[in-house]
């Protein structure tokens, strides 16, 4: 405590030669004038002094015939005097760290973590329909609002964490590994309430499993979209063969269909290429926020180029991002060139397109059991047809048209006079 004090109050480190220096500490100690850190080195003696103190010691000095020098000095007012002729850079160093302290209220960078299915452009695109921009407020950022709506709006994703690191708003998910298309389930109504089970698409019946439910269907029978494959209600009969009531269920069974689907593709026979000529022109630029400063570029420009923008954020710490970047737009010329696809090049751009098909409709679930191919060219244009004959799972839920007999009542027989 003593130690701040005297920083506070400024002290000085002084060198005190000359007749007699033992009378001078004496008579400093006489006037109340603390002395410390006293050191005796033969002709002279070294020793530190409040500087209120140094003010007091005139008188004493010539009394003792002793010389005082001042060889260092402490404290807050004589780091104040330094600071202030440097006042310039003083301010500039509050400055920046008032800049720095405001600049850390927001969020300036957003990375999302753990996403395969859904794209990093979709994810951008969710978060600024939602206002989750760069350069929003952190004390706006509610975290739990944030993962209920990610877990709402994208039915993939099973888990996700959000949370504010630095200047950086961090978002890690998990997608589900089994993707399936989500259905419209129809919620049952009251009690009493059925669910059939309807084909999704024309087709023939090449296997059925009941589990529970009435089947309307049975193998080799020709289906349309819509068409009632499992009723949701078990009829109750009378004697007389008639439905007196029917129990209400949930139809649940397998059912395999065969059907068609069709795919139809176009492509120009003639194109335009591009053959890049190997010259690159390097434009840096800085940008903060969405602001871009460019440097001007010098000599002719090219009549036709690609642009590929590449650029970094700067950051001070592992996850304090700052909205500055700089970064360089390469320029690549390119001339355009007029080509023709030939048979065998439009054969191969064909059978990508089968087989990105191919693979979106396995990913439902479908098994393509063979497909038949047509190409041909009308009007410089090359045409493609393709009919796959699939097998697939059918039956969408859907609530009964099935409703209860009224009951009519009976008249009664003639019972004979007592």
């Amino acid at each position: 405590m003593i130690q701040v004090i005297r920083f506070m109050k400024g002290y000085l480190a002084i060198k005190v030669s000359g007749f007699s220096p033992e009378r001078f500490m004496n008579l400093c100690s006489n006037h109340d004038i603390f002395l410390w850190d006293i050191e005796n080195h033969g002709e002279y003696y070294t020793m530190k002094i409040s500087l209120k103190g140094f003010y007091q010691i005139k008188g004493i000095t010539r009394k003792t015939g002793t010389r005082v020098v001042i060889t260092k000095r402490y404290g807050l007012p004589f780091l104040s005097l330094r600071m202030w002729r440097r006042r310039i850079f003083l301010f500039g160093l509050l400055g920046s760290l008032f800049f720095w302290m405001w600049m850390s209220r927001y969020i300036w960078a957003i990375e999302v973590e753990g996403n395969y299915y859904v794209t990093t452009d979709v994810f951008q695109d969710f978060l600024e329909e939602n206002g989750f921009l760069v350069g929003m407020k952190k004390g706006d950022v509610v975290i739990e609002q944030l993962e209920k709506d990610i877990r709402s709006s994208f039915d993939i994703i099973t888990w996700t964490s959000a949370r504010i690191d630095g200047t950086k708003l961090l978002i890690q998910v998990k997608e589900n590994d089994l993707i399936s298309v989500k259905e419209e389930i129809p919620e049952v109504g009251a009690e009493g309430e059925g669910i059939d089970l309807v084909a999704g698409k024309e087709g023939e019946i090449v296997s059925i499993i009941t589990r529970s439910g009435v089947p309307k269907v049975s193998v080799g029978d020709m289906v349309a979209k819509g068409d009632v494959l499992v009723e949701g209600g078990v009829p109750i009969m009378n004697e007389d063969g008639t439905v007196r009531r029917y129990e209400y269920c949930r139809a649940d069974a397998d059912i395999l269909l065969r059907c068609v689907y069709r795919m139809e593709e176009e492509i120009e026979e003639g194109y335009e290429q591009k053959a890049y000529t190997g010259k690159e022109k390097k434009r840096p630029f800085f940008m903060f926020g969405t602001k871009k400063l460019k440097i001007p570029s010098f000599g002719k420009e090219y009549e036709a180029y690609d642009v590929v923008e590449e650029k970094k954020q700067l950051r001070l710490f592992e996850n304090y991002y700052l909205p500055l970047y700089f970064g360089h737009d390469c320029a690549r010329e390119y001339v355009t060139e007029q080509k023709t696809y030939g048979k065998d090049e439009v054969k191969t751009l064909f059978e990508e397109k089968i087989q990105k098909f191919i693979e979106s409709l396995q990913e439902k679930g479908v098994q393509i059991i063979e497909k038949n191919v047509t190409i041909n060219k009308v009007s410089g244009v090359w045409k493609m047809k393709v009919d796959f004959l699939a097998v697939e799972k059918t039956g969408t839920e859907k609530k009964t048209g099935l409703t209860q007999i009224e009951e009519i009542d009976r008249p009664e027989e003639n019972q004979p006079d007592n």
